[in-house]
């Protein structure tokens, strides 16, 4: 997370600060003799700073492989070995034997990728779950499975590595689906909450622009012209929602922007009503969609939408690639695919998307910088920051 303060006057200093924390989501009982195993803990609030607990906090640049990997190292080292051991110790005199399960999520598309040892995510290969290609993606945006793994990555690695097969770069890239590097660590093959969310605003603040300039009628619009779209934007935002616009989404700004509100203020820039119609209705449909990656338990917080989110889904892609064709032609984001392919399936693997969030470790950063700007020796301000 970025941990630069806030300074007087000029440019501000930008510092970078990777923290890997953990949280105890659940302690289950297994009873001798018994075949099921009882839960009896589950964390309530697993999105919440208070229960994300830093292990290793550092200060250097996510980009910086080399740095990472060495201060990680042992840290990946120390799982390793208790993930493949057992606990044994004497609770109330008798012996209890323990075991630990680790799950990596809360990391961003690009961390996975820098971890897991694939290609950036500009890609073809537009998926850390599945071996699609952007173009397939875009073609067939609904039926996908979940078929990437850690060990199939590293075995990937190998042939990489190695070439059995003495091919051509292009073959071996395509027999590799994009598997370039050494996976250094394993995280869980899902996605994460708040980047998706923060994901799909972008994609949808650039649909809104190409809708107000009627994109759909035009085939190749200047920079003059795509700039005068997104000022009327800006505009129209900042005036009706109070939405000051920001140089890079964040999960706010992401959060304001994917409301009916939000759409209703857009669809007063769009002249024709059929457009109108339509984003109306993907607004609508991604509302729909959304608690079932968002919830902590969807199953039991959002019932109906959870059914519904493969009919939602399908009715999504539709609509993109038909009304919205100028824009999904052979071509659909990261997340967007991740969306509408991979939900259920995790959802139903897992039991929540939104349990495992980065929320919790990006909500760090602003302890980090409040603790930092507090206890340093010759603190002046006393003043708290919201």
């Amino acid at each position: 997370g970025d941990v630069s303060e806030k300074h007087g006057g000029g440019p501000a200093v930008p510092e970078k600060a990777v923290r890997f924390s953990f949280t105890v989501m659940s302690v289950t009982v297994q009873a001798e003799g018994e075949e099921e195993a009882v839960t009896i803990f589950q964390e309530q609030k697993p999105n919440s700073e208070l229960s994300c607990r830093p292990l290793c906090l550092m200060f250097v640049d996510e980009s910086d492989h080399e740095m990472l990997t060495a201060i990680l190292g042992p840290v990946v080292a120390e799982r390793r070995a208790m993930k493949e051991s057992r606990l044994i110790l004497s609770i109330g005199g008798l012996l209890r034997s323990f075991r630990f399960y680790f799950r990596g999520t809360g990391y961003d598309e690009k961390m996975v990728r820098e971890m897991e040892g694939l290609e950036a995510s500009g890609s073809t290969y537009v998926c850390t779950l599945c071996d699609s290609t952007r173009a397939e993606a875009s073609q067939n945006m609904v039926l996908h499975s979940i078929t990437r793994s850690h060990e199939e990555n590293l075995e990937r690695y190998e042939i990489w590595r190695t070439n059995p097969f003495s091919e051509s770069a292009d073959e071996l890239r395509d027999r590799v689906k994009g598997v370039s590097a050494k996976p250094f660590m394993e995280t869980q093959p899902t996605l994460d909450a708040l980047h998706c969310d923060i994901g799909n605003a972008t994609e949808f603040y650039k649909i809104f622009q190409d809708e107000i300039g009627e994109m759909y009628l035009k085939t190749n619009p200047n920079r003059e012209e795509r700039r005068r779209w997104r000022s009327a934007l800006d505009k129209q935002l900042r005036k009706k929602m109070k939405l000051k616009p920001v140089m890079r989404m964040n999960g706010n700004y992401a959060r304001r922007l994917m409301t009916r509100e939000a759409v209703e203020v857009v669809c007063e820039l769009v002249p024709s009503e059929e457009r109108r119609k339509a984003l109306r209705e993907l607004m609508e449909l991604y509302l729909q969609m959304k608690p079932v990656w968002r919830s902590t338990c969807p199953a039991k917080d959002c019932p109906d939408q959870l059914c519904r989110y493969s009919f939602n889904s399908q009715r999504f892609a539709e609509l993109l690639s038909t009304t919205f064709k100028y824009r999904y032609d052979g071509k659909i984001t990261n997340y967007l695919h991740k969306t509408l392919a991979h939900v259920p399936e995790i959802v139903e693997r897992d039991g929540s998307i939104g349990a495992w969030a980065s929320e919790g470790n990006e909500s760090g950063n602003k302890l980090f910088r409040r603790f930092r700007k507090m206890n340093a020796r010759q603190s002046k301000t006393i003043e708290l920051e919201d």
